[in-house]
């Protein structure tokens, strides 16, 4: 497991929804969300407002499909927050991911919307592979929200991180 000491206390994984293939000419980074992506996305994004979850900052991929998926949050969530988009979480690598969630010190909770399989690697380096495995046997779906609360020093100081929830669409 990964020690990222808080704040923030609580952190929020969210993977983008399902996207849609790329047109001809069209670069994976401007892939947008397809039907079933959008409906997934509002989904997730209601459900998160109904259970009270409300990130203090949410940072983007800045690829399309992840705007997309921010602009549902946002609407559903706060229509005066502004997300940050951020270039390091597209093809970015689990410590770029890490390093970004690591840097959010002045904020309680923190909202990363990014891919795969990068989201599952963080995910499995804060509550540990077993933990993962019994919460999302096959893998991070489209959509998906996980909802980690910091359950205080672990083994060898390392801060231990508890999966509180994990909302699928």
């Amino acid at each position: 497991m990964t020690s990222i000491q808080p704040p923030p206390h609580r952190i929020y994984l969210l993977r983008h929804g399902k996207s849609g293939w790329a047109e001809p000419g069209q670069s994976d980074f401007d892939r947008t969300l397809d039907a079933q992506g959008f409906a997934e996305t509002e989904i997730v994004a209601t459900k998160a407002a109904d259970r009270n979850y409300r990130p203090d900052i949410v940072i983007s991929s800045t690829a399309m499909r992840c705007r997309q998926t921010a602009e549902a949050i946002r609407r559903a969530i706060d229509e005066e927050m502004e997300p940050l988009f951020v270039d390091e979480l597209y093809n970015g690598v689990l410590s770029s991911y890490l390093d970004i969630l690591s840097a959010q010190q002045d904020s309680g909770s923190a909202m990363l919307i990014g891919h795969n399989p990068t989201m599952e690697q963080v995910l499995t380096a804060l509550i540990g592979e077993g933990e993962m495995n019994k919460a999302l046997g096959s893998g991070f779906p489209t959509a998906g929200l996980a909802v980690l609360d910091h359950a205080g020093t672990g083994p060898g100081g390392q801060g231990a991180w508890k999966l509180v929830d994990f909302i699928r669409p």
